[in-house]
């Protein structure tokens, strides 16, 4: 019988997943809460929230485990996680992925960055830190970040079998998808081989920090009277970045002749413009370069260049699309 290494006064062993729309974890949380209950005898329930289910909104998936003979009667989202499971590390600009965490709970990243380097991102103050780069994987194998995630989830969740869960993968895929069988079971294998642990120990004489549930900023008391909309949406706050799953457009000024082709398949206007002189003196419109805070690496543009003036890259930590980022709107940002 499977058992579990710790549970919470309810008897509950919680992970929760943190992403965002179009990285897979929904389908991350149905597999591992399916196969916890079916391929390893728990009691279990997984469930996932989320707003628009656009690519690139958050996105978070919830799974609780409990002993057979314990029933669950508590589907809220989960507060308390023990295992946290974050599919971008771009995800740490806008979110707090890491609430609620006690001292000795598993961390698990989608990352090229170091666990030192994520822990002082983070500001943990004790437990472990595992780093997988899940989207080199899922790039290498064709397939998603989910599947190499699950992978390194059952390194850390040590309980469960890890041969199962490859019997759940074939059993979901295999009528629709055959062929992406063997695919996702190697990206598996890769995740749960290839993830690498660091554990910090808290500091001496640091006391961690109580749980608390963070309060509405509005409540009937404090929203402004009429239902008056004081935060509206605004184009120079959003930040489409953390979409890009692992590839971006590089742009070679050098071979683009400004046939606008990009800027037409383009879904989220990244294509910034300037008016110029062309050889014979006449006014025409320059492309200047690409405002990367908008661009979710879709590539449309890529394959819309005719004359390869725009390349797909791999996304790595080398800031590229901050240093090269050419503003929308320059003198605002500023």
């Amino acid at each position: 019988m499977t058992s579990l290494p710790k549970v919470n006064e309810l008897g509950f062993f919680e992970i929760r997943l943190e992403s965002i729309g179009g990285l897979g974890a929904n389908l991350a949380g149905k597999l591992l809460s399916e196969d916890g209950v079916v391929g390893n005898g728990l009691n279990g329930v997984g469930f996932s929230s989320y707003g628009s289910e656009k690519k690139g909104s958050p996105v978070k998936a919830h799974i609780r485990f409990c002993d057979p003979d314990v029933n669950i009667r508590d589907t809220t989202p989960i507060e308390r996680p023990h295992v946290v499971g974050i599919f971008h590390d771009a995800l740490f600009k806008t979110l707090n992925c890491t609430s609620g965490i006690y001292s000795d709970s598993t961390i698990l990243v989608n990352s090229k960055k170091t666990p030192e380097k994520l822990k002082e991102i983070i500001g943990l103050q004790g437990g472990t830190i595992a780093v997988i780069d899940a989207t080199e994987i899922a790039l290498e194998e064709q397939t998603k970040v989910n599947t190499a995630m699950l992978g390194a989830l059952y390194r850390v969740l040590d309980f469960l079998n890890p041969d199962s869960m490859k019997d759940t993968i074939r059993r979901t895929f295999e009528k629709k998808y055959p062929h992406l069988v063997e695919p996702n079971i190697r990206t598996f294998d890769r995740g749960y081989h290839e993830v690498v642990f660091k554990t910090f120990e808290p500091e001496a004489g640091v006391i961690p920090k109580p749980f608390t549930r963070p309060e509405s900023v509005l409540g009937y008391e404090t929203q402004p009277i009429g239902g008056t909309v004081i935060n509206p949406g605004n184009s120079i706050l959003k930040d489409l970045s953390i979409s890009r799953a692992g590839m971006l457009p590089h742009f070679h000024e050098d071979k683009c002749i400004n046939c606008a082709a990009c800027d037409t398949a383009c879904p989220d206007f990244c294509f910034v413009w300037e008016e110029k002189e062309d050889k014979r003196g006449r006014p025409q419109m320059f492309l200047k370069g690409i405002d990367y805070q908008y661009c979710k690496g879709c590539l449309k543009c890529v394959h819309a260049c005719p004359v390869e003036a725009l390349t797909d890259e791999r996304e790595l930590d080398d800031q590229y699309a901050v240093n090269n980022r050419v503003p929308h709107l320059f003198d605002l940002v500023k």
